[in-house]
């Protein structure tokens, strides 16, 4: 009987696609299902053979061990370099969103608290 092995709802597809690679590699047997059209079903990795779970789940764990720590070095040298996104930077490139999401958000509060605040 199939057993779920990784969900992909919101994975990366880079990481997606190295889990896959990760099973084949080592001879795991595998399918994958889909959101669906309407995107409610659960996308995912199911192994085929569930005497290999364990494995597989060790494999994966391995892997998502290595991405962590891959990643998080990846974003520290960003920060570093000054090239990470920040508060100011997102103004800078965009100014009129930033200032339209900030009016969006005082509205909404507004409207939210505006009642039991007695506000109006």
């Amino acid at each position: 009987m199939s057993r779920l092995l990784f969900r992909l709802r919101h994975v990366p597809e880079d990481e997606a696609d190295e889990v896959r690679q990760l099973l084949l590699d080592n001879e795991l047997e595998f399918f994958e299902t889909s959101p669906g059209n309407w995107g409610i079903s659960m996308p995912g990795l199911w192994l085929q053979d569930e005497s290999r779970f364990d494995e597989a789940r060790a494999l994966i764990d391995n892997y998502q061990e290595q991405r962590l720590s891959r990643v998080r070095e990846e974003f520290r040298r960003q920060q570093e370099a000054g090239e990470g996104s920040s508060f100011w930077t997102v103004f800078r490139e965009s100014p009129l969103r930033f200032l339209s999401y900030v009016g969006l958000i005082v509205v909404v509060l507004y409207l939210s608290l505006s009642y039991f605040l007695g506000f109006l």
